[in-house]
């Protein structure tokens, strides 16, 4: 069983960019397989997953970042934004991650 902790950065925008049913596939997904997700180099484990939005095109789906602790049954969703808002995270939020993570473990 899977627990999943929503962070105020993810929670703030997560209603704006997905629609209650989409998230519920999302969380879905994650649950099928909590590994999907690119690991995002310097950032101690987070990882980055591509979610499509219906309707939206190609360039209309969000990235999700999350980290998944194994040991505890736990998936705590950071950030979620739209592909054409931002392509990669910034130095400033890889290292915010990093010292995020070293929390959570």
């Amino acid at each position: 069983m899977l627990t999943f902790i929503e962070l105020s950065g993810f929670s703030k925008r997560r209603q704006d960019l997905l629609l209650d049913d989409e998230f519920m596939m999302f969380q879905e997904l994650l649950i099928d397989a909590p590994e999907t997700g690119a690991i995002i180099t310097g950032t101690g484990g987070f990882r980055k997953i591509r979610w499509s939005r219906p309707g939206m095109g190609k360039r209309g789906g969000v990235r999700v970042i999350y980290y998944y602790v194994t040991s505890r049954g736990r998936i705590y969703l950071a950030l979620v934004y739209p592909k054409n808002e931002q392509d990669e995270l910034s130095q400033e939020q890889k290292k915010a991650l990093k010292k995020l993570s070293d929390m959570l473990v």
